[in-house]
């Protein structure tokens, strides 16, 4: 087993069918036409992100200025005194300048916020996810990282020679660190290839990744 694995959760995790395959000797591994016409239409988008927290947290920060604000206004009509971060507030917009730095510096932290607001609410998040194929028109199923890096992970275990591997699946690409401490290196990564890329197929993602292999001898001392 691997330093390198990461502690498996209590999910479910995907089964892949072990169909042998031809070895091809590949580095990086290109879908073959086979593979690419169950890989998806392409059309199968990321899954959006819900935003609560966010979201929340921005409720929260405009209801309590909003509340405190208006507790203040209630509070002139009823002919109290304002508070001192209104007066305060008022005294430095009449006699503070467009120029100066601070004014300058909070136009900037707004514009800062006021774009990632716009970023989180144009962008679907959720990168941990990677959409698989639609079994039924109106079902939607994805896939975690972790666990198609846990799953390929002992795929690549199964094949002869290999002793550990690190395993990191990204949104485009899998990569695949191995340490074989026998058989030629040329032998095992073939087989790599046609372990990982079969695995890669079977996991039924909508869009196919791309797969890198790297073989290497243990470290010695």
């Amino acid at each position: 087993m691997s330093d390198d694995a990461e502690q498996p959760d209590t999910r479910r995790m995907p089964t892949l069918d072990k169909t042998p395959g031809a070895t091809d000797g590949r580095s990086d591994s290109a879908p073959d036409p086979a593979a690419a016409d169950e890989g998806g239409d392409g059309r199968t988008g990321r899954f959006w992100s819900a935003r609560r927290v966010p979201a929340a947290v921005l409720a929260l920060v405009l209801l309590a200025a909003a509340g405190l604000l208006l507790y203040d206004v209630v509070a002139v009509r009823a002919h109290h005194p304002a508070m001192a971060w209104r007066r305060w507030l008022a005294r430095e917009l009449a006699t503070r300048h467009l120029d100066n730095p601070w004014v300058l510096a909070a136009a900037a932290l707004a514009v800062v916020l006021g774009i990632w607001l716009i970023v989180l609410a144009l962008t679907p998040g959720l990168r941990q996810v990677l959409p698989m194929r639609p079994a039924a028109p109106d079902l939607r199923a994805g896939l975690d990282r972790a666990a198609a890096a846990l799953v390929l992970r002992d795929r690549a275990m199964e094949v002869a020679g290999v002793q550990s591997v690190r395993m990191k699946v990204g949104r485009r690409k899998a990569k695949a660190h191995a340490v074989s401490h026998f058989r030629e290196l040329d032998e095992v990564h073939a087989d790599l290839d046609v372990a990982l890329g079969e695995g890669l197929r079977q996991l039924g993602l909508a869009h196919r990744l791309g797969l890198t292999v790297h073989v290497r001898r243990p470290k010695k001392g």
